[in-house]
C-alpha cells in the first residue's frame, strides 16, 4: 500500500508547490481551515497563486498570511468582510477577486470534483455576477452558465483520519472540505488524530481514501475563535 502520511505540513507539501497553480483551501472563518498547510505553502515563497477558498481567514490567520507575503494573485471566493488586508488589497487593485455566490461556490467545487465542467443557476442572473456569462432560458427563466473548480492541490483539514486517507470532518467544519477534496489533482488533509488504516467505521467516513494523496497529523493545539461572545453566568 503506498504511503500516504508525512511527518509535517513543510513535507507533505515537497514537490507539488510551484508558482501559477490553484489551491483549494477547506473551512469557513477559521471553523475547519488547514491552518498548517497554509503556513507551510506561505513559508516555501511559492508565489501568483490563485486560491479558491469562501473567504480569507481573518487578518494574522490562515490564508491572510499568504496575503501579508503577496503570494496570492487572485482569490475565489464569497466572502471577504472579516479581513481587511483582503479588502485593502482589493480594493487597491493589487489583488483579482472573483467574487461567488456561497451555494454557487460550493456547487462550483461539488462539479468540478464530479467532472461537470459547467451548469446553470438562477443565482447572480442580471447582477455584476453575470456579466459576460452564457445565459439559457429554462421553463420561462432565465439561467446563466457557471463553470466548475477544479484545482491543482487542494488542502483540508479534518478530526479524524487514518493512513489510507480516510476521513472525518467534526461539525461545523464539514463545511467547504468534503467537496474541495475531490476537486483537486492532489489533496492533502491535516488531520488532528491519525488512526491506523480499518479503525474508522466506514460508515462514518465522509472523504473516502480515493481522493487524499497526503497526510499529516497535526494535533488539537489551534482551536481559535473568530469572534468570542459571551454571557454572564450566574454565580
Amino acid at each position: 500500500m503506498v504511503n500516504k502520511v508525512y511527518p509535517d505540513a513543510k513535507s507533505a507539501l515537497d514537490g507539488i508547490l510551484k508558482d501559477g497553480i490553484m489551491i483549494m483551501s477547506g473551512g469557513f472563518g477559521l471553523c475547519g481551515i488547514a491552518e498548517d498547510l497554509s503556513d507551510a505553502i506561505r513559508d516555501s515563497g511559492v508565489k501568483d497563486l490563485t486560491v479558491v477558498s469562501n473567504n480569507a481567514g481573518v487578518d494574522g490567520i490562515g490564508l491572510s498570511r499568504l496575503l501579508e507575503t503577496r503570494q496570492i494573485k487572485k482569490m475565489i471566493s464569497s466572502y471577504v468582510g472579516e479581513n481587511k488586508l483582503f479588502a485593502q488589497q482589493y480594493l487597491a487593485g493589487e489583488l483579482e477577486l472573483e467574487f461567488s455566490p456561497q451555494g454557487t461556490l460550493a456547487e462550483r467545487i461539488r462539479a468540478g470534483g464530479a467532472g461537470i465542467p459547467g451548469f446553470y443557476t438562477k443565482t447572480g442572473v442580471g447582477t455584476l455576477i453575470s456579466e459576460g456569462k452564457p445565459t439559457m432560458e429554462f421553463d420561462g427563466e432565465t439561467y446563466m452558465m457557471e463553470r466548475g473548480l477544479f484545482a491543482d492541490i487542494a488542502i483540508v483539514h479534518a478530526w479524524k483520519g487514518d493512513t489510507a486517507g480516510n476521513l472525518v470532518y467534526r461539525k461545523t467544519a464539514r463545511n467547504f472540505n468534503p467537496m474541495m477534496a475531490t476537486a483537486a489533482k492532489i489533496t492533502i488533509a491535516e488531520v488532528e488524530h491519525l488512526v491506523p488504516a480499518g479503525e474508522i467505521d466506514p460508515d462514518h467516513i465522509h472523504t473516502p481514501g480515493i481522493f487524499v494523496q497526503r497526510i499529516v497529523e497535526v494535533g488539537t493545539g489551534k482551536k481559535r475563535i473568530e469572534k468570542v461572545t459571551s454571557r454572564q453566568r450566574p454565580a
